[in-house]
């Protein structure tokens, strides 16, 4: 029986897509199911909605629910990992507080920038105890990690442990289906490629039937038809010339061109949402809450009742559709384009199948740095998961990546060493951040977060 664990199954509504998912498969229905958390409330309600979702589908797995992290992992054939260390209180409101009070904002802050270094210090250790722990007891485990920042915590895995670690987006197939929608092409009749590393990746080639799309994609432009919450991306892609695969909120982040405390007019202009992950885990709180209260009351009609609860919160409306359809499809039995269980049932039955994943470098995009974790097309059968070659990028691209991996580099630096002064660097490197503060501000902020967070942190030197 294949045993596949759930590390932070606390997460209920993203575990609840997850586990509908492993269900949909015949070969997978009868699966040893361990779900795991620190947090034994919001665990039971994931325990609760899994065994309600298998019922729906008529499946029969076996579902553990364990607090014990050894245990959870012990001869597991497949981890899924959805941690958040910290949270939201303290720790995500303490990434966006601190900076802000020196004039330094954020859209998300679990990538890049301040918010991002400050995630993946708290987070990369946590990853490295699993990560002994499953050296000692599945050592062949396949490592399914969807915990952010992707890049920063797949890098330091692939220093410090010897598990076979691939991150995991849905960047990718999620903005390939909205560019389908843009141009109006069935997404099923795209083809494309692309590459870079995780939520700065690119479509290299957007073809159908041999056709180039892109023209498609300026047409969008050239007939003002850019979705209002997608204007940094369109605005990238006419100065890059390739669209790339991170939301327009997320990307604004991650450059020195569009959040700027001087220039309220570009925020304007570029419809960027403040403070959104803020706003977004309120919104996922709820809706959490909102679950818990059907499972009191499961013949509430759902859509009706979770469009009122969130309506209140200063959410996107592409996020709030999103929470409320995630619900709905995994009530539908609607499988998601999450690529975890397809993995699991490619690797389990020989079904090839092509993912994009973050891997070590290894030389599959040639002109980025080799041991950096890029983003890349990856076959999957019953022999493993295979990264395919890409070559180089067009040098435009490869030099804004390397932006954000100067970063990443140094925060890994930091979480394996120990050593204070690399996470002064991180930030001031960083080209949100280094674009907005002086050098003075930065030291001082840095030192804040670190005092501020406490014992969410190691002990730097």
């Amino acid at each position: 029986m294949t045993k596949i664990t759930f590390l932070g199954a606390g997460s209920t509504v993203f575990a609840k897509k997850l586990v509908g998912d492993v269900f949909s498969f015949p070969e997978l229905a009868n699966s040893e199911i361990v779900l795991q958390d620190i947090d034994i409330v919001r665990l039971q309600t994931t325990d609760i909605i899994a065994r309600q979702v298998a019922r729906r589908r008529i499946t029969f797995p076996d579902i553990k629910v364990i607090t014990n992290l050894k245990e959870a992992l012990e001869g597991a054939d497949y981890v899924i990992n959805m941690i958040q260390v910290g949270g939201y209180k303290p720790s995500t409101v303490l990434d966006f507080e601190i900076p802000r009070n020196y004039g330094l904002r954020q859209t998300v802050g679990d990538t890049l920038g301040i918010g991002g270094i400050m995630r993946g210090l708290r987070t990369i250790p946590v990853l490295l105890e699993m990560g002994r722990l499953m050296e000692e007891v599945c050592p062949d485990v396949l490592h399914l990690n969807y915990v952010n920042p992707m890049a920063m915590n797949c890098w330091a895995l692939a220093d410090a442990c010897s598990v076979n670690t691939i991150g995991l987006c849905h960047s990718v197939q999620g903005t390939i289906q909205q560019l389908a929608d843009d141009i109006c092409v069935p997404m099923q009749e795209i083809d494309y490629l692309c590459a870079g590393i995780n939520h700065l990746a690119f479509y290299l080639n957007l073809e159908r039937d041999g056709e180039n799309l892109y023209p498609l994609v300026q047409k969008v432009i050239e007939e003002g038809r850019i979705p209002e919450w997608n204007r940094v991306r369109y605005e990238v892609f006419s100065r890059l010339g390739y669209f790339v695969t991170e939301s327009s909120e997320h990307f604004a982040e991650y450059v020195p061109w569009f959040i700027k405390h001087d220039r309220p007019d570009l925020i304007e202009r570029f419809n960027i949402p403040l403070d959104e992950y803020l706003h977004r885990c309120e919104a996922q709180i709820k809706a959490w809450e909102y679950v818990i209260g059907l499972l009191v009351n499961p013949d509430v009609e759902s859509r009706d009742n979770l469009e009122e609860v969130l309506r209140d919160v200063p959410v996107m409306p592409s996020i709030r559709e999103g929470i409320i359809r995630e619900l709905q499809d995994a009530d539908k039995n609607i499988p998601s384009n999450e690529y975890a269980p397809q993995i699991i049932h490619s690797i389990e039955t020989g079904q090839s199948r092509l993912i994009y994943g973050n891997v070590p470098n290894k030389g599959l995009i040639t002109n980025l740095p080799i041991d950096c974790i890029v983003e890349v097309p990856c076959q999957v059968d019953n022999e493993g998961i295979k990264p395919q070659f890409v070559g180089n990028l067009p040098p435009q691209l490869a030099a804004l990546m390397q932006t954000n991996i100067n970063v990443q580099a140094l925060t890994v630096e930091a979480a394996l060493t120990g050593k204070r002064e690399y996470i002064y660097h991180a930030a001031m490197l960083d080209p949100h951040t280094g674009a907005e503060l002086s050098l003075d501000q930065i030291w001082e902020m840095v030192d804040e977060l670190i005092n501020a967070h406490g014992d969410m942190l190691p002990e730097y030197r």
